[in-house]
């Protein structure tokens, strides 16, 4: 009703000024003021009949009475030319078929009067309409109170141009944009959206103070992680708040569940590229399966969980050993996507008769193993359980898929890994010979994934800190020349499923992480991030080296090397022999004396599959 009753009022508007046109085009056609000649009054008077009727109905066919016109833009505007265009034919059409066909009067319309009917009427209609424009942009946004926040926008680019418009379409509750800044030189003293462009990034400290900044928005989604890195300190030291826009098309995917403009983040320093795979080409070995998760209400686990179900799994089996866990990214995939069948188990992966009876139950086509015990300092304090759950539990999997025929076994691994310092990379090394060994007698494609240090993951150093500056600190870092890669849990979730994808049998797929990053700065950057400054606010304290711990870490063995895939940042290490007998010989004297194995005899035990591990460790720090 409501809609009928706008259309109504503004077809009636309509009717008004086309009246006028109509006579404003006889008008002025005669140049006579006031006076059109007596043997025209019958054309006119046609001609406004037939225009009225025509235009509005060619308005209503073409859409002009459903659209919001305070939103007005070109694609707008030409639908009006376009509506007027086919009206004002019409109208002449008429007009000629009465005046020379019918001869029901005795002049035709001039053909200047035509001419100036169109241009007439998109002055008037276009006006109309656009008006709701201007009257919002020029009157009421600007007298909106709370709008003195002055804001700068960092790039004049389609993101820039996003985060002006969602400024300006809360009516600039949150900031009124002042001006951009661009490093293209081009850009330089332009105007976007009626707003300047007033320097590059150099001149940012400059810009803050003369226009007295209160707010920076970074707008530049393909900006690497080096440029926001540095973009972000050149602001730090000008005082200001600080807000980021993520990519204009990961918004619009809906792969950002966020508000266009958000606080800056910690990986949005990482000083690289973000890795992304198109997901929707390579997970297609998924649909229709059945999909073992384990680890499954963890933080890598649960984000697989989540793109897996994504791709309409036959089944989808959610294993995990923490009941609450498993409860929780149950019951948030079957609120998300309600059409998947899910399976819980509750499963502690040593448990090798109750993994073989699940492997029986559901006959999985794809495993993805992401449940293993992470934390290297607790592993450095409980050794044998490092190695009955991260190998032992391990095996147990690796050989009930070969057993059930599982097509694709996908087991995350660490950079921890790679000449192994800590039991609990010694462990995940030991994994990984284990299934590139376990590849080469199984029709079961067995891989491996190796990543850094997860941002945000359960336990890892983001949240830690995090919850050391809430308390007001201290932020403890183990050593000022600690250095490590990093990956967002997105791209090591894109990881592991690009992997499943690529598997041929025995790979270890490694990513491309960039340069590291020294824990230090990381610290200080959360530090600013959170208001505070380093050292002055919040103090940063040095605690030593863990037991277990490398300054750096590595992604390659010295042997492994390195062969390319079709993903520019996704690289495969060559496999590694290992003497089976040895591999056998540890996993029969974990399961014989399991608990009872001494610190020492573990590190013997790992050391016979890894010679080197605890003998030559010029990157360990603490035993």
């Amino acid at each position: 009703m409501l809609f009928r009753k706008r259309t109504l009022i503004l077809m009636l508007i309509d009717a008004l000024l086309i009246n006028i046109a109509a006579f404003s085009s006889f008008y002025l056609r005669f140049e006579i003021f006031g006076h059109i000649p007596s043997e025209y009054y019958q054309t006119y008077y046609h001609t406004a009949a037939a225009a009225t009727i025509l235009y509005i109905a060619v308005f209503y066919i073409f859409g002009l009475y459903n659209r919001l016109w305070q939103y007005a833009s070109t694609g707008e505007l030409l639908s009006i030319i376009f509506a007027v265009t086919v009206g004002t034919g019409g109208t002449v059409a008429v007009v000629y078929y009465y005046s020379v066909v019918l001869a029901r009067f005795p002049l035709r319309m001039p053909n200047s009067a035509a001419i100036l009917l169109w241009l007439v009427m998109v002055i008037l209609i276009g006006g109309s309409r656009f008006i709701w424009r201007i009257v919002q942009e020029n009157v009421f946004d600007r007298h909106v109170p709370g709008s003195q926040k002055q804001v700068l926008i960092v790039g004049a680019g389609d993101a820039g141009v996003l985060a002006a418009r969602e400024l300006k379409n809360r009516n600039y509750r949150d900031g009124r944009p002042v001006g951009f800044i661009d490093d293209d030189r081009e850009k330089q003293k332009l105007q976007l959206l009626g707003i300047p462009v007033l320097g590059t990034r150099k001149d940012i400290t400059r810009v803050v103070k003369g226009h007295n900044i209160d707010e920076v928005i970074i707008a530049m989604p393909s900006a690497s992680g080096d440029s926001v890195r540095e973009i972000v300190q050149i602001c730090e030291k000008s005082g200001v708040d600080l807000k980021i826009m993520p990519g204009v098309y990961d918004v619009i995917s809906g792969d950002i569940n966020i508000k266009p403009i958000r606080q800056i983040q910690v990986e949005d320093l990482l000083g690289r590229d973000p890795v992304s795979v198109d997901l929707e080409e390579v997970a297609g070995y998924v649909s229709g399966e059945t999909v073992f998760i384990t680890g499954a209400g963890g933080s890598i686990g649960s984000e697989i969980s989540r793109q897996v179900a994504k791709f309409n799994p036959g089944k989808l089996v959610l294993i995990g050993h923490g009941e609450n866990s498993i409860f929780d990214i149950e019951q948030e995939l079957r609120s998300d996507r309600p059409g998947i069948d899910y399976v819980t188990e509750i499963l502690d992966i040593k448990d090798r008769e109750k993994v073989f009876l699940v492997f029986n139950r559901y006959k999985p086509g794809v495993v993805f193993h992401a449940a293993a015990h992470k934390h290297v300092p607790l592993m450095e304090r409980n050794p044998e359980e490092a190695l009955k759950n991260n190998v032992l539990g391990t095996q147990n999997l690796a050989e009930a898929a070969d057993e059930f025929k599982v097509k694709t076994f996908v087991s995350i691994s660490t950079d921890k890994a790679v000449n192994p310092t800590s039991i609990m990379g010694a462990t995940k090394r030991t994994v990984e010979l284990m299934i590139q060994n376990l590849d080469r007698r199984s029709q079961t494609k067995f891989v491996a994934v190796r990543f850094g240090n997860v941002l945000g993951s359960s336990g890892s150093v983001i949240p830690t800190f995090k919850k050391q500056i809430a308390k007001g600190g201290p932020v403890t870092v183990t050593h000022p020349e600690m250095v490590r890669y990093f990956m967002t849990i997105p791209e090591a979730t894109q990881l592991v499923i690009q992997a499943g994808a690529m598997a041929q049998g025995g790979e270890i797929f490694i990513l491309d992480m960039g340069q590291p990053v020294k824990i230090l700065d990381l610290a200080k950057d959360l530090i600013r991030l959170s208001g505070f400054e380093p050292d002055v606010d919040i103090k940063i304290q040095f605690t030593g080296i863990r037991p277990g711990e490398k300054l750096y870490e590595e992604l390659l063995t010295a042997e492994e090397g390195i062969t390319s895939t079709k993903h520019s940042r996704i690289f495969v290490a060559k496999p590694s022999f290992i003497d089976v007998s040895v591999l056998e010989e540890l996993t029969h004297i974990v399961r014989e004396r399991g608990s009872s194995l001494t610190r020492d005899e573990v590190i013997s035990l790992l050391q016979t599959v890894i010679p080197t591990f605890r003998k030559k460790n010029t990157n360990a720090v603490a035993k």
